[in-house]
């Protein structure tokens, strides 16, 4: 990941991005306190009762230790307090912290100790085991050219490859080695980890690279003034320049766009209206879901986060929720997208390569599923959104791309980008440099 990090530095530089020296230091979490907070933020441990299992503290300080690749003292020292005041995005750590938990297992494990660890070292690595990459770029910010950014990417990938045995290439599509993508604010992981914000990254853009990321820096009076200039223009469309979370559609054509823990409405026709709170909505459901579908069946909206789902009517959520349907229904963990697909007249998740029909009165994956994704031609993996419109044809999202999909053929007969060619998303009202066009 070094490498990749050189890259990422290399790219802002060369955008003239690279990030300034913050004021913020080991003195930033020096108290316990906050520390226990950032550990219990990322998952390394939790709270029962919100009461914090201080017995586990001292364990949950050597995991982050091993994750930084730190000395394991199991106590708040210089290093340790240092490396939790640098600037990260706000996941949490699930894949290192099942790193760490087959390290734990290999220890009592007599023979498998050296297996576990070598699987253990090629998935914190990230390695790449070809020397032929791909690169995409997702997007760019507004105020600068996209052949101009195209170039400085391309000109920091040849620096990189210049001083190894690597190669890279742009690609038009998915999938791809390494995505650049450059967000404003809120960057799918909740509003309260969006960049923007004293001794976060500035609301100028930001490069990522996997487990990287670099940008600018601003001040609070910088922060401030940034975000009462720029606050109707980029949070009030937000979903149109970057991406959003999931959408669904009512029996009244009206569109709901969700991403972190706001929402915006779509009526037919109409620019979009919002933001909302989904709390204020719909009590209970958490921010940045992964999947939502709206029942034409029951009239009830459904909503799908890790193996957890909720089930409204209205703005009620329905006794016995939220169910962790992923043991009682063997629904798949973190589904990539929902959708009502009225041939069928149920719900359909979206996996990986595969999906699955869900009957809605018991959450249940339907005999014979899940199946794989061709039987839906063209439809591509990973999407993040399905809405059936009302010229019904059914449309795919994935990043800043859709799919139009013809539901009688089984076929996909349209791509592009929705931000610019499908004016009933609610951007019509954002510049195209702006939208990521």
């Amino acid at each position: 990941m070094a490498a990749a990090a050189a890259a990422a530095a290399l790219i802002a530089a060369l955008l003239g991005l690279l990030p300034a020296q913050t004021s913020t230091g080991a003195a930033g979490r020096s108290q316990p306190g906050e520390a226990q907070r950032f550990l219990e933020k990322y998952g390394y441990f939790e709270s029962v009762h919100q009461v914090p299992d201080l017995a586990g503290f001292p364990d949950a300080i050597k995991e982050f230790q091993w994750i930084s690749h730190l000395p394991l003292s199991g106590t708040l020292d210089a290093i340790t307090l240092r490396h939790m005041s640098l600037p990260r995005c706000g996941v949490n750590d699930a894949e290192s912290h099942m790193a760490w938990k087959e390290r734990m297992d290999a220890l009592f494990s007599e023979g498998k100790a050296r297996k576990s660890r070598r699987k253990r070292y090629l998935h914190q690595s990230g390695k790449w085991y070809k020397r032929h990459l791909t690169y995409r770029l997702i997007n760019w910010p507004w105020y600068l050219p996209e052949q101009q950014v195209r170039l400085a990417v391309k000109a920091a990938f040849e620096l990189w490859s210049n001083v190894s045995s690597l190669v890279f290439w742009e690609v038009a599509e998915e999938p791809a080695d390494i995505r650049l993508t450059f967000f404003y604010g809120d960057h799918n992981d909740g509003v309260e980890n969006a960049f923007d914000g004293p001794g976060k990254p500035s609301r100028g853009p930001i490069v990522q690279l996997p487990g990287k990321s670099f940008a600018r820096f601003q001040d609070g009076k910088q922060y401030l003034e940034n975000r009462e200039q720029n606050q109707e223009t980029t949070f009030r469309f937000h979903y149109c320049m970057s991406f959003f979370d999931a959408l669904t559609v009512d029996t009244e054509d009206n569109l709901y766009i969700f991403k972190g823990k706001y929402y915006w409405i779509v009526s037919k026709g109409e620019s979009a209206a919002g933001p909302y709170l989904l709390q204020a909505r719909w009590p209970g459901l958490p921010s940045a879901i992964d999947a939502t579908a709206f029942s034409e069946k029951d009239r009830k909206f459904y909503f799908f986060k890790g193996g957890r789902c909720w089930r409204y009517k209205g703005s009620s959520l329905e006794v016995g929720f939220p169910q962790k349907c992923s043991l009682t229904g063997d629904l798949p963990r973190h589904p990539d997208t929902a959708l009502f697909f009225q041939p069928l007249h149920q719900l359909v998740l979206f996996k990986g390569p595969k999906y699955y029909v869900v009957n809605e009165e018991v959450l249940q994956v339907e005999p014979y599923y899940p199946r794989s994704l061709k039987d839906w031609g063209g439809v591509p993996a990973l999407a993040n959104g399905a809405v059936t419109h009302q010229d019904g044809f059914v449309y795919f999202f994935r990043n800043d791309q859709f799919w139009k999909f013809n539901p009688e053929k089984l076929e996909v007969v349209e791509t592009g980008k929705w931000a610019v060619q499908l004016r009933w998303l609610g951007c019509q009202d954002v510049s195209l440099n702006q939208a990521g066009a």
